[in-house]
């Protein structure tokens, strides 16, 4: 029970504090250099724009349907979260808006495009995290994530391209060309944190002297591998191919190793983009030197 209260305290504070951050960005670096956004937001920057209306009030007003919708579909805790997540970005772009804050960046849109994408990415990413969402396109672009694996990212920058044209009833062109650098930014950030892994390299090795290099990794690296069971294309003959997956700080001596012992062994290294497990997300070994000599 314990450990069930605090991981919801925990993915409570984050989206709180994701929120805060994305509401931070939109204040003062968005609506200061006139710039749009994306998805509802945008939807309210356009209302802001064209009636004067605050956007804190228009965010949780066009959100009701959309949560409820997102109810319905993502179950009681996304629906919670969904909740905790619109309405603390609805009191944050309140707050910020009040409190006399200038960012000064000599009115450079390239780096205020950055910031704000940055901003946007970092805080809505970690809503995404751990389990909410801001309401809106947020809400149906994760029902794509969960349905269809569409990433929220894309999704979201989907969403975005379509409210920017919108914008350009109260927006000229340059200042909508920058804002697509910060809906490109935004969505390489989210999807980067929400995929809630690390980053690695999955190597496959084949080698006459497989079981030799396999010894070795396991015992210098304190890594795992697994055998796969390969068949050559010319020669017919059955092989262990050996896969393992390292950080990207160990490749180095991974291929040290494997060069070591087999001059001639084929090595092909692939990108991770997540991994999960021990030695990765949780209990990760104790290095050790390695050091042997050619024979």
């Amino acid at each position: 029970m314990e450990t069930s209260t605090s991981t919801h305290v925990k993915e409570i504070f984050f989206i709180v504090g994701g929120t805060a951050i994305y509401a931070f960005g939109l204040v003062y670096l968005n609506i200061a250099n006139h710039l749009a956004e994306g998805g509802v937001t945008g939807i309210t920057l356009i209302i802001r724009a064209l009636f004067g209306i605050d956007p804190a009030y228009t965010t949780l007003l066009i959100n009701i349907p959309l949560i409820l919708i997102g109810g319905k579909v993502l179950g009681k805790r996304s629906f919670y979260y969904t909740i905790l997540g619109t309405v603390c970005l609805s009191v944050f772009l309140w707050i910020w808006q009040r409190v006399p804050l200038v960012i000064n960046l000599d009115h450079d849109l390239f780096i205020v495009s950055l910031l704000a994408g940055l901003f946007a990415g970092f805080g809505s990413g970690l809503v995404y995290r751990y389990g909410g969402t801001t309401g809106g396109a947020d809400v149906i672009a994760r029902i794509l994530e969960q349905k269809i694996g569409f990433t929220m990212g894309k999704s979201l920058l989907i969403f975005d391209v379509i409210v920017l044209l919108l914008s350009l009833t109260y927006l000229d062109l340059k200042r909508m060309m920058y804002t697509l650098i910060v809906s490109f930014v935004f969505s390489k950030v989210v999807d980067m944190l929400s995929s809630g892994g690390y980053a690695a390299k999955g190597v496959m090795i084949i080698s006459n002297r497989n079981e030799e290099i396999a010894q070795i990794l396991m015992d210098h690296l304190e890594r795992g591998v697994t055998y796969i069971h390969g068949e050559g294309g010319f020669s017919s003959d059955l092989k262990k191919i050996i896969y393992i997956i390292v950080s990207p700080q160990e490749m180095n001596e991974v291929k040290k190793i494997i060069h070591t012992v087999d001059e001639k062994a084929f090595i092909s290294i692939s990108n991770v983009h997540d991994v999960v497990g021990e030695g990765f997300t949780y209990l990760k070994p104790q290095r050790r030197k390695f050091f042997l000599k050619k024979n």
